[in-house]
């Protein structure tokens, strides 16, 4: 009778998983490098870029206009409860505007462009490789990375940051309208102290932290969609990877990204 197997050992199993991981790392900083090279040669499709644009940028509006009212006038509520004990409500403008630029504008808007891009970009390039389109491109010649994912990166990176604008700014107005009702704090007196209260080295953490985030998250969503593995169910489990893992990378980034920020304008 033919012997039964081996169970495998647990540092085996071990080993085995980890070096799947380091391969995948590999082959995901290797496919970012690409699409980031591919930039500097030819052909270079701008048409894609701008319709990447289009659906990432304006897509994505509603949901950051809505999230960023509702933060900023959360915001106020909380910052005014513990100004309010040592008559301090005025500050109320300083603390909002620093927690929006600084932090809150660039993390939240990044996790909500994950929640809605990532997964499509990952579906739907994932749905290409399952039916054979990736397939298709290679044998006519075009190079997926150039064609598919280069364009969706560009996009990313180019719209988050005016996202995170648009994000910061209606953040204020929402933190304004709950400040004028609730403290009773003026316009003037408002929007003096958040504007006075920003330095140059808080603009440049809150517009530098997003072009990072989205190469994070357009990178992720390409990688994970155009190595889909499985049919369909790959399709799906491909989606919420990209989701998960853009996500969780964003805020691992944003710790160190901080810290880096803040030693260079704080020295």
């Amino acid at each position: 009778m033919p012997e039964a197997s081996e169970t495998p050992s647990l540092p085996s199993v071990l080993g085995t998983a980890l070096k799947r991981q380091i391969f995948s790392v590999q082959d995901y900083s290797l496919l970012s490098l690409q699409s980031v090279f591919n930039l500097f040669t030819p052909p270079q499709y701008w048409a894609d870029t701008l319709e990447q644009m289009d659906s990432i940028g304006v897509g994505s509006l509603p949901i950051i206009v809505a999230a960023s009212l509702s933060i900023g006038g959360v915001l106020v509520l909380n910052t005014a409860s513990g100004f309010t004990r040592f008559g301090e409500t005025a500050l109320t403008g300083d603390a909002v505007s620093l927690a929006l630029v600084r932090e809150l504008g660039p993390a939240i808007t990044a996790l909500l462009v994950a929640g809605r891009n990532a997964s499509g970009i990952a579906s739907e390039l994932g749905s290409m490789v399952v039916t054979e389109q990736v397939d298709a491109m290679r044998a006519l010649g075009t190079d997926p990375v150039r064609k598919l994912m280069t364009p969706r990166v560009v996009a990313m990176v180019a719209t988050m940051p005016l996202l995170v604008a648009v994000f910061d700014l209606v953040g204020l107005c929402g933190g304004f309208i709950v400040a004028y009702f609730t403290l009773r704090l003026g316009a003037v007196q408002f929007w003096t102290r958040a504007i006075n209260v920003l330095e140059f080295g808080d603009l440049v953490q809150g517009f530098v932290k997003p072009v990072v985030f989205a190469f994070i998250i357009g990178t992720i969503g390409c990688y994970q969609g155009l190595r889909v593995r499985g049919g369909t169910q790959g399709v799906g489990r491909a989606t919420t990877s990209a989701v998960v893992i853009s996500s969780v990378l964003v805020l691992v980034a944003d710790l160190f990204l901080a810290k880096l920020l803040l030693y260079i304008f704080q020295k």
